[in-house]
């Protein structure tokens, strides 16, 4: 739960205004532990991200706890929102994005996963990386296109080769006649 001043700064306001408005533009965020990055680092990160169309924010978590309030996000979010977090922002394809984050991790291990919100569902560190090892959203539909395009190319298949043994017989009627 958020503290609640007894005296509202216009500043703090426009602040949650703008993460919230940040995150009204997606439903899946993976939160992170950026303590112990370089700028460098942080700035290779998010260059990767980009690449996806994630945005990549550092935000104060009372911030954040509030706008995931008025979002109406799950309560179990806050438990994610302790000590220093920077929140990948995923439009889709969300565990593309984590598999960039856990691969960002496996080669410097000051990047740690704290957790994710997808959807409605809250996901703690181990539950993400499962996630991130899921066949992505374009991958299933190619998947499912091709097992729906499996019985259709048997079929021609089979069609195509009552006429290839005809041809096949008839030639070798006609080679044993010639021979």
């Amino acid at each position: 739960m958020a503290i609640v001043a007894k005296k509202v700064q216009e500043s703090k306001t426009q602040a949650i205004q703008e993460i919230r408005d940040a995150f009204s533009l997606s439903k899946d965020f993976i939160f992170t532990d950026y303590r112990g990055l370089t700028v460098g680092q942080i700035t290779s990160l998010r260059k990767q991200l980009r690449t996806k169309d994630v945005h990549y924010k550092v935000i104060k978590n009372n911030f954040a706890r509030v706008a995931f309030e008025q979002l109406s996000a799950p309560p179990q979010v806050a438990e994610y929102l302790v000590g220093p977090t920077a929140v990948a922002i995923a439009p889709r394809d969300s565990n593309e994005v984590a598999k960039i984050l856990l691969n960002f991790a496996q080669e410097t291990p000051a990047l740690q996963i704290k957790g994710a919100l997808i959807g409605d569902s809250v996901y703690n560190a181990q539950e993400t990386e499962a996630f991130s090892r899921l066949p992505g959203r374009l991958e299933l539909i190619s998947m499912l296109l091709s097992v729906l395009n499996g019985p259709a190319r048997n079929l021609v298949g089979a069609l195509n080769d009552i006429p290839a043994r005809l041809v096949r017989t008839i030639k070798a009627v006609e080679e044993k006649k010639a021979g």
